[in-house]
Formats: C-alpha cells, structure tokens, sequence
C-alpha cells in the first residue's frame, strides 16, 4: 500500500472536496463524508490511542473514507462488496466515500463526516492525537503489518557490495535485502551523497521520512547534500531510475513489481541495494465521536471479514490487503518520531 498524494486541506475545503467526491464517485455520504504532510505538528512522546464519547447515542448509519491509490472509479466499485459487509454485521448502512487525498479523510474524521478512514500510518497519528480518532486495526499484507522502504539503483557498482541477485520474480537485490525485512545495507546508503536522487513528497513514510531519516543518521541531508528531484507517486520514482533520471530512487518494498509488465526493463536495470527500519503498515481509524461500544464494534465486523475469502478478495482488491491485525499504537509514534526527526511533521 501506499500508502503518495501529499496535500493540505482546511474543513471548509474538505467538505467541498467530500461533496464532489460523492457526485463523481456516485457514493451518497451517510453522516457526511493514502501519505500527506501537513500544517500542524504533532508531538509523538507517547503512543496515541484515541478516545470514545460516553454520550455518544447509537450511528444511524457510518461513512467510510477512502483514497484511490490508482483509478478512483474502480474504488468505487471495489469498495461495494466492504459497504455491504459491513451493513450486514452492524446492522446499519454503511457508505464508502472516495476523498480527494488522505489529509481531507483525517479532517473528515475531526468533523465526524466519516467514522471510519483507511489511513497510512502518519495519517492516523495525526488523526488520533489532533481529532481522538482511536487507531484501531493496521493492514497485514505479505504475512506482515510493517514494511521497509526500499533504497533501489541502476549502478550496482557503486552501490553493492556482493553480487546482484534475483528473487524467484526475477527483481534484483544485493546487500541482504531479498527478503524485504528491514534494516539491511544501510552502510552503503551514504554513497548517494550528491548523486541524483528521486523521492516523494515529504508526507510519504516510504517515499520520503523514513528514507531521510535514514540519511540524517549518516549525517546526509537530503535537502542539500543530494541532487533531488519529488515525484508523485511510488512508480514514478521506479520508473525516473529506470530511464536514468536519477541514479537512486526510495520507494515502498517492492514497487517495482507494479510496473513490470509495462516496464520489464525493470529486472534487468535496477538493484535494491538497502532497506530502512521496519514501517507500520497503513491502517483503519476510527472517529472518536463514536461510543467505545460501536468503535469496538465496528473493529470487531472488520477483523470477522477480513478472516473470510470473500473479505480477503475485497480487500485485496481495495488496498493489495491480505488481513487486518490490531493496530499497535507505540509502532505508529515512532513512525511520528521519524516524520518529526526529519521535519516532516
């Protein structure tokens, strides 16, 4: 997942944003309505876990904010197959909104337009420490709710220090990184200092924090000791080192596999040379306007259907989910602290 789409977003734009996602989407929003920075800074010394209303009468009915990671049409219609899960569990309709970015979904949660928000995990430590929102479940893909960001070139020359390998996909590693588990070959990172360099914008913990934190512990800025260029999203900074823009790239582990059919230059030219610390994956937040039964509720029917073939095949189709796990609260502030380390509050 990816959790890419940095922006910033007031109420007053969030709720227009809703608005038009609801005439695009053909999504109707119940009680009104994936890595972003933002305006406010957070302070991550302790773990958030949110709050509940003791007066907070039964939902009538629920609103779930998403983000297309891709085509925001097809979200619509993935996103069906949960809407009805969920109605049927909880007994009450339960509405999917397509948001614009994901800083709207953690407004709309601030304003209870949405009680539940698919979020990438800086954005639910925004959500729970500005908003209560309660970070209930993290995203388990591949077996795991963490993932490392990777470091990937097309000079393995400079960069390994063994062999380039591939996996049984055919995608190159060296440094000890095929197995994707983080830390591994960040003593080489420090080579890229005044390369050309592509990254994401500065809300993306994949594309950009925890890439420039691992940095800043070699003592590199990413500001002023490398020559770099922000992309939007996590193929396109495969693809800019795959046609020599750049001679490294940071990306989520391993986007390369997204561009390969249409790209399978990709397993020839570019080497994953090393990973950062271990990433909390994306997540389900949800609103602190809702009592501590319905927040315990609505965790409940999710981790039910995510235990299903059904609920796998529609979560996989949302956001590549394969299950859902309890969120950990200390793993999401110190991903907060790493934002925070390298000023990307």
């Amino acid at each position: 997942m990816n959790i890419r789409h940095p922006h910033r977003r007031r109420l007053a734009r969030t709720t227009s944003v809703l608005a038009a996602a609801l005439l695009v989407g053909g999504l109707a929003a119940g009680c009104g309505a994936r890595d972003s920075d933002s305006s406010k800074s957070t302070d991550a010394s302790a773990p958030c876990t949110g709050k509940s209303s003791s007066s907070a009468s039964a939902p009538k009915e629920l609103t779930l904010a998403l983000v297309p990671s891709g085509d925001s049409k097809k979200l619509v219609d993935t996103v069906k197959p949960l809407e009805a899960a969920l109605t049927t569990s909880l007994g009450i309709t339960v509405k999917g909104v397509i948001t614009q970015d994901y800083q709207a979904a953690v407004e709309a949660i601030g304003a209870n337009q949405a009680q539940i928000g698919l979020l990438p995990p800086l954005q639910m430590v925004q959500a729970c420490q500005r908003y209560g929102a309660v970070p209930a479940l993290q995203s388990v893909r591949k077996g795991k709710s963490t993932y490392a960001a990777q470091f990937f070139t097309n000079k393995p020359d400079k960069y390994c220090s063994d062999k380039p390998a591939p996996d049984s996909s055919g995608l190159l590693f060296c440094n000890g990184t095929a197995s994707g588990n983080g830390p591994a070959g960040l003593d080489s990172i420090a080579k890229a200092k005044g390369a050309k360099v592509v990254m994401l914008e500065s809300g993306s913990s994949a594309g950009y924090v925890f890439p420039a934190a691992a940095w800043k512990a070699d003592g590199i800025s990413v500001k002023s000791d490398l020559d770099l260029t922000q992309v939007g999203s996590h193929p396109a900074s495969v693809l800019a080192v795959e046609k020599g823009d750049a001679e490294v790239g940071v990306s989520y582990w391993d986007a390369r596999s997204t561009v390969v059919a249409d790209t399978p230059d990709v397993k020839a030219k570019l080497v994953v040379f090393a990973l950062t610390k271990e990433i909390p994956n994306d997540g389900v937040a949800l609103s602190g306007g809702l009592s501590k039964e319905w927040q315990d509720r609505i965790t409940k029917a999710l981790l039910d259907y995510a235990a299903t073939p059904e609920g796998v095949a529609a979560l996989n189709a949302i956001y590549q989910i394969t299950g859902l796990a309890k969120a950990d609260p200390a793993a999401l502030a110190a991903a907060q602290q790493e934002a925070n380390l390298v000023g990307a509050n």
